[in-house]
């Protein structure tokens, strides 16, 4: 974990066609479950690769959250060019989430946790805001070289990951895998 956030300046980097084509959102989001009343948390929403996605999907609330102010304003137009009203922006870190305990009942983080320093916290917070049932689903970079993504040693590989996840409580299983990224969902009991 590298503790070095991504930077705005980079923001096109995340909707990048190539990203698309590693990540299908609207197909992880229709895989993990997501149904039209789930309250959903983005976190490390960026400029809302799958916030808009989700937003879509649901029709109640996305949680859009992220630590940097320029991210959630790109965000905040991406939105509303697609006429997206459902999505609620809460300027927080991942290891102080400012939303209330049991408030949400599925979480998505994409590609962020190798950047926290604290990752153990942030699984934490994350259980926090989950209701009781509630689903965790995390993409992350594997520990592979690859065309994309951090350098290899800022990667956690999916077997570190899996055994991080379970040791903060929650059920684990793989739910996607390519070459270069991996899904983990995780279940709160």
């Amino acid at each position: 974990m590298s503790g070095e956030r991504f930077h705005p300046s980079k923001a096109n980097k995340l909707i990048d066609p190539k990203r698309y084509e590693l990540l299908v959102p609207n197909k992880i989001i229709k895989d993990f479950g997501v149904g039209e009343g789930d309250i959903v948390a983005d976190l490390g929403a960026g400029n809302g690769f799958f916030t808009i996605p989700l937003a879509e999907k649901t029709k109640t609330i996305v949680y859009a959250v992220d630590i940097e102010p320029k991210m959630l304003e790109l965000l905040k137009e991406r939105a509303k060019k697609a006429n997206i009203d459902n999505i609620q922006y809460v300027l927080s870190d991942l290891e102080e989430i400012k939303l209330d305990d049991h408030s949400v009942d599925k979480a998505v983080i994409s590609l962020v946790l190798h950047e926290l320093p604290n990752l153990q916290q942030a699984l934490k917070e994350v259980k926090r805001i989950l209701k009781s049932g509630g689903q965790l689903y995390l993409l992350e970079w594997e520990e592979v070289e690859s065309e994309m993504g951090p350098p290899l040693h800022e990667r956690i590989s999916s077997s570190d990951m899996i055994e991080i996840l379970k040791k903060q409580g929650f059920a684990v299983e793989m739910s996607y895998s390519n070459d270069s990224v991996y899904g983990l969902t995780g279940v709160v009991d």
